[in-house]
């Protein structure tokens, strides 16, 4: 016996900038909340290429490579937190193809 499949009903659902209160406050604390994000980068980047210089200077090779690993994750973690809106709107627009 084969199952009948029913066809899927677009429920017309969207986001809108009116559904709640405080929408700007939110935009706000996300926007702050972005700057402490790269700030944070920067001083992980700071401090790693630190640790890698001077476990580098004294032999210390592998302080000198957990060096490296922070600046991978710190200019990572700085390319993600920059590229939020722009990662989310690319998902975004893909999902509401589906």
């Amino acid at each position: 016996m084969a199952a009948q499949i029913a066809p899927m009903a677009d429920p017309g659902i969207s986001p809108n900038e009116d559904g709640l209160p405080g929408l700007p406050v939110v935009r706000n604390i996300v926007g702050a909340l972005l700057t402490w994000g790269l700030v944070a980068c920067v001083a992980g980047l700071v401090v790693s290429v630190i640790v890698w210089a001077v476990a580098h200077q004294q032999g210390n090779y592998s302080h000198a490579s957990s060096g490296k690993t922070g600046v991978i994750v710190a200019a990572g973690g700085a390319l993600l937190i920059g590229g939020a809106n722009a990662i989310v709107t690319f998902f975004s627009g893909l999902g509401s193809a589906i």
